[in-house]
């Protein structure tokens, strides 16, 4: 358990925390949200001790143990593999490192003797003995070897340097668990295991996570930054945003009578709490979910980006035609003889190699060049692109945002229909004055997808379109894409994009070469799970 009270914190005339008094309990894993900028990262900091708050405190037993994803992937550059998953908990590692200091001694005294008596009581206390399997056993759940268990951190990658600190985060079984955006960097299978291990952690569990499908899987509880203050809420994710929107238009709805929102907000959650059935989590879920009073909910102060792709022209039978297009990088073969047709209801998500899956992009994009093949696009196509890096759009231009955006309208629009236009992607008032270079990730990638929905596009590439974004314009963005009735290939690693917009898959393998089915991502899983059990 750990609760704060009477907690504020305020920098300059910015207030992020106001009075914040809350209890996280063990057998919950709380998901912390919160628009950008809210506070998320810092309140975790204020939990860990890393940094003190202006008014109140924080509260956790003595006795018990806290541990935090650490941030810094070159800390333990100079440590074994091992050894730093073992750090995750310190006074264990103190102990091991002491006694084995003891026992190097020549000159072993009947002191040393009794002090090395005195840790060994402890350390098996600690389930020392078991430190270096437990650690071996997390280290290979998320994908690193034994074979590098023992080599330095410094020899690592940088996805895999995470990995090992994620383990270090979860050694021991430390009663109180912070995690700030765990699933950054790892694989599909590596997050699959880490949701398996949070469903099945008996202690208390708080993560900030932009990663929807993540938070819906492993979360019993929402905790809601808003008003300066943290809310709490039963059930997941998908819980919190639609009884959130739907709280938002019944206080919109004002001629609706009483006793038919209470209907309304019963069925929902009656709904809820009819699909929360499947594992540990979500059985706890329904529990809280059966409990949940009416007016516990209550609308967000969240603003959503409007997201709208229309298409200007009705796409033709014939969208894209792929011959034996092949490409190499530094040596490396990307993909070779891929050879495939785009039809005009295709939603193809790409998975593979990322640096493949961008060279093929940019190529159907006709920013690049194939080794050798050939394609074609449909005479009634039109298509809009978004890289990977936009930064070239945004370099040397001391325009406002309103004349960036000119230049991209297909007409002479006036001022007041841009203003308009960027408003809804959440530029209000002075801030369409601002200048292209000095935005954000996020505001850039609010601008490109202004860029794109100009074109009235009825085919769209998209390389990565959720990278920088928060929850709320994630959440935009997946329904503005879901709702668009062109074709569009993609690539993402938000799994619940994926499984609400493919139709279609297409894998760049390692060698090179592509698998190629219509199928929904959920089929391709389990189909994949098939292939790896009968090999």
């Amino acid at each position: 358990m750990i609760a704060v009270s009477n907690v504020s914190l305020q920098f300059g005339d910015r207030k992020l925390f106001e009075d914040v008094n809350i209890q996280f309990n063990p057998g919950h894993c709380y998901g912390l949200i919160g628009a950008n900028g809210a506070g998320k990262s810092t309140f975790l900091k204020i939990l860990s001790g890393e940094l003190e708050p202006q008014t109140g405190n924080v509260i956790m037993n003595k006795d018990e143990r806290l541990a935090v994803l650490k941030q810094n992937h070159f800390e333990y550059e100079e440590n074994e593999v091992l050894n730093t998953v073992i750090m995750g908990h310190k006074r264990l590692y103190d102990i091991m490192t002491e006694k084995n200091a003891i026992y190097m001694k020549e000159d072993f005294s009947d002191e040393d003797g009794m002090r090395a008596a005195e840790l060994e009581g402890e350390f098996g206390e600690l389930n020392g003995w078991e430190a270096e399997s437990e650690a071996a056993i997390l280290l290979q759940g998320l994908g690193i070897p034994e074979s590098l268990h023992h080599v330095k951190m410094a020899e690592l990658s940088g996805s895999d340097k995470v990995k090992v600190l994620l383990a270090q985060a979860l050694f021991g079984k430390p009663d109180v668990l912070l995690l700030d955006e765990p699933t950054n960097h790892l694989d599909l299978k590596a997050i699959q295991w880490l949701e398996e291990f949070l469903i099945n952690f008996d202690n208390t569990v708080i993560v900030v996570s932009h990663d929807r499908h993540f938070l819906n899987k492993v979360c019993t509880q929402i905790a809601d930054l808003d008003f300066s203050k943290i809310q709490l809420y039963p059930g997941n994710y998908d819980f919190w945003y639609e009884s959130s929107q739907l709280a938002l238009k019944m206080a919109q709805d004002q001629n609706k009578k009483k006793e038919e929102k209470i209907k309304e907000l019963q069925a929902f959650v009656a709904r809820f709490s009819a699909n929360a059935s499947k594992s540990k989590q979500a059985t706890s879920r329904k529990k809280a979910l059966d409990k949940i009073e009416l007016d516990d909910i209550r609308p967000s102060s969240r603003r959503y980006p409007f997201v709208n792709f229309q298409i200007g022209r009705e796409i033709g039978n014939d969208v894209l035609s792929v011959q034996g297009l092949s490409k190499s990088q530094d040596g490396k073969v990307m993909f070779k003889d891929a050879t495939f047709t785009v039809n005009k209801e295709d939603k193809i998500i790409l998975l593979g190699n990322p640096l493949a899956k961008t060279a093929l992009l940019d190529i159907l994009a006709e920013e690049s060049q194939p080794d050798e093949g050939s394609f074609k696009w449909g005479v009634t196509t039109t298509r809009a692109y978004f890289p990977l890096d936009n930064s070239e759009y945004f370099e040397g231009d001391e325009s406002s945002l309103v004349e960036w955006l000119r230049q991209y309208s297909p007409e002479d629009q006036t001022e007041t229909f841009l203003r308009g236009f960027l408003g809804r992607m959440l530029f209000s008032g002075e801030e369409v004055k601002k200048k292209p270079s000095v935005l954000s990730g996020g505001e850039k990638v609010r601008c490109m997808l202004s860029k794109m929905m100009l074109t009235n596009a009825n085919v769209l590439l998209l390389d990565e379109p959720m990278n920088h974004l928060d929850l709320e314009s994630i959440q935009a963005l997946n329904n503005g894409l879901t709702a668009f009735k062109g074709a569009m290939v993609f690539t993402s690693h938000d799994q619940q994009f994926i499984q609400t917009v493919a139709n279609r898959i297409i894998e760049i393998r390692e060698d090179g070469t592509i698998f190629d089915k219509m199928m929904q991502y959920d089929e391709y899983l389990e189909w994949k799970e098939q292939q790896t059990i009968s090999n």
